[in-house]
């Protein structure tokens, strides 16, 4: 194809102008993308016997073109940056891009979301787009969900990018001093919420600045100068590529950025958990308070309220930083509503969260309004200072700041709507490599949870046996110990993930596809981190996925299933379901009777619940979509409430 016909075709960013836009849907392939992408690798091939001091001269030339105004996404900057980028790639890490892989690229580089399949190779498509942006001189934020996956990845492709010039870091909270340096760089690797404690840490600063003398700024616009702006760690935010965008944009969205300050912790105050802890074990249910198991919230009825406001549960004359019923409300919840082992782990004698989508603890998270000080009380732990807010703001509100933005994830369809709503991201699906062969095996449904793990360490005896490997999903942490439990007993040996998300962790989980290994891991332990199968595992069928129940989210349910069958692997995968499911109990206990009539010892007797649970999840997920609908009203109205304050 002649140079003139291929400058015909034009790249441009169609998803990020609202015009574009009539309703929220998916894309996929087209034919144009096709050859754009062919394109792209006729421009590769011409760069393989060049130096490598030409090819940063060539991106030196493109970076001239952008600055003389070459729109980033256009046919002369996107293909020949594309072409070096995969060049670089060649020569530094010893392979090339796939054609789905480029096309990818080209999904993020126009501001989308790219829904790429579990091994179809995110990690390294992002720098695709990651060199294209940092063209312009204004630096490139790629977000991932865990310091680990920010340090792996940076480490990975770091000779890729500074063979073509471009300076790249990474920000890490236990280096502060070392900050603004990574965020000098073209590229600059961290977690998600790391680059919003960021922001909040530069406003704060800025706050903290000594205010300019008084008519200092009247005197610098009458002379024509612009008043000097407080250095911060962060230059701006012209592009974020966010990696599982879904986790960190959805999942998380309800879970504002927060710094705190440590407040003390006097005698006076402590007593008040102590108090709060000795009023609730005199309460009773449907008569002094009322429990919501599915939104897990308790409130004192009116008598209630009545009775631990009058002697002898009344409250104390000092200590209190809320309403006595507050105090008294938050020590039921920890006592009734959050488990050990469940929400949250003690390790070193702390209270630490676990995250309900991902099963990992988070050792710096607190619950607010004095909970966690209430945990703290309910399991004989020293109470902790409560922390007072010094700034916030939340992911949405935080990503919306962004000129570009776009992300990867295996698992963004059926969430469009929320995405173009408050991100003006569309979804596009992109093919994978090599035909799925992943086997949906037949759904058993068990009377109790007792059959269902008795039947998974059976079931996982054969299979190890034979020389596949098994991966075994649980809910939570208690429940991955009831299944290592049953695998002791019939002397299986095994790993075990307990959502600690660090080095280790990775590692066990890209050992998961090993001949006859077997792994428990809560939720998505480890996600992120590719799992491939050695010879012997996969001619023993590939690596199987064993889902000891359905998750509230459908979402979680595809990311676990999805470890299998990775970029054309053989594979397998099978829900194993009980009546007591936290999904059934919580959300539909009319269907606990119903399953523990129909379903049988051994789970081999069909029982119809696939159509519940899918009902179930959509309504679910309607209302978590509610909540996070909510949160972003609640922070659009602090925000301009805050403002309205600074101007005044």
């Amino acid at each position: 194809m002649g140079v003139n016909t291929a400058r015909k075709l034009k790249i441009v960013r169609p998803f990020r102008d609202p015009r574009d836009w009539v309703r929220p849907t998916t894309h996929f392939l087209r034919d144009c993308d096709k050859q754009v992408v062919r394109h792209i690798g006729d421009f590769a091939a011409s760069l393989v016997d060049i130096r490598d001091a030409e090819l940063l001269e060539r991106t030196q030339e493109i970076r001239l073109r952008v600055a003389a105004g070459a729109p980033l996404c256009s046919y002369d900057v996107l293909v020949p940056m594309f072409a070096l980028v995969n060049e670089s790639l060649r020569r530094s890490l010893g392979f090339v891009y796939y054609d789905v892989q480029l096309y990818a690229g080209i999904v993020l580089a126009t501001g989308a979301i790219a829904e790429m399949k579990t091994g179809e190779g995110k990690t390294i498509v992002a720098a695709l787009p990651a060199c294209l942006h940092a063209l312009n001189g204004r630096g490139v934020h790629v977000a991932t969900v865990n310091q680990y996956l920010a340090e792996r990845d940076c480490q990975e492709l770091s000779p890729v990018y500074r063979r073509l010039g471009f300076e790249v870091g990474i920000t890490r909270a236990d280096q502060p001093q070392d900050k603004k340096i990574a965020y000098d760089c073209d590229i600059t690797y961290g977690t998600g919420y790391e680059f919003g404690f960021d922001f909040l840490r530069d406003q704060l600063s800025r706050q903290c600045s000594p205010r300019p003398r008084l008519g200092e700024r009247f005197r610098q616009s009458l002379q024509g100068q612009t008043p000097a702006a407080v250095p911060g760690m962060q230059r701006g935010h012209a592009m974020a590529i966010v990696d599982e965008v879904d986790s960190v944009l959805l999942d998380e969205a309800t879970t504002p950025l927060i710094i705190s300050l440590a407040a003390s912790a006097s005698t006076d105050v402590i007593k008040a958990y102590h108090r709060a802890r000795h009023v609730a074990d005199t309460l009773n249910e449907d008569v002094d308070f009322t429990v919501d198991a599915r939104t897990k919230s308790i409130r004192l009825t009116d008598d209630g309220s009545s009775k631990v406001h009058a002697p002898p549960l009344h409250p104390p004359a000092t200590g209190l930083l809320r309403p006595w019923s507050t105090y008294v409300e938050q020590s039921l919840k920890a006592c009734l509503l959050l488990t050990r082992d469940v929400d949250y782990v003690v390790r070193d004698g702390k209270v630490m969260i676990v995250d309900q989508y991902t099963g990992r603890i988070f050792s710096e998270r607190s619950w607010n309004d004095g909970l966690h000080q209430s945990v703290e009380v309910k399991e004989g732990l020293e109470v902790t200072a409560e922390r007072r807010s010094a700034a916030r703001i939340s992911r949405q509100r935080y990503f919306q700041m962004y000129e570009n933005l776009c992300g990867m994830t295996g698992t963004a369809t059926g969430h469009e709507a929320e995405f173009h709503k408050f991100y003006r991201l569309p979804v596009v699906v992109v093919p994978e490599r090599r035909p799925n062969r992943r086997v949906a095996l037949p759904t058993r449904v068990f009377p109790s949870s007792d059959d269902k793990y008795k039947f998974v360490a059976t079931d996982v005896k054969q299979r190890a046996g034979r020389g596949q490997p098994v991966l075994i999903g649980t809910r939570t942490i208690e429940e991955s110990q009831r299944v290592a439990q049953q695998l002791d007993q019939l002397c299986i040996p095994f790993q075990l993930l307990n959502g600690k998300q660090d080095e280790a962790e990775a590692e066990l989980v890209g050992r998961a596809g090993m001949s006859g290994s077997v792994t428990i891991a809560t939720n998505m332990a480890g996600r992120g981190t590719d799992i491939k199968l050695d010879a012997g595992a996969a001619e023993a069928g590939g690596l199987h996925v064993v889902a000891t129940e359905h998750q509230e989210s459908a979402r979680v349910d595809r990311q676990l299933i999805g470890r299998s069958g990775r970029q054309g692997d053989p594979g397998s995968f099978q829900f194993l379901l009980s009546a007591d499911d936290v999904l059934f109990t919580e959300f539909a206990p009319h269907l606990v009777a119903t399953i523990r009539r129909q379903a049988t010892r051994d789970g081999s007797t069909a029982v119809a619940v696939e159509q519940h649970v899918k009902r179930l999840q959509n309504r679910i997920e309607r209302q978590r979509y509610q909540l996070r609908c909510d949160v972003f009203r609640q922070e659009e109205w602090l925000g301009e409430v805050l403002q309205t304050l600074a101007h005044s």
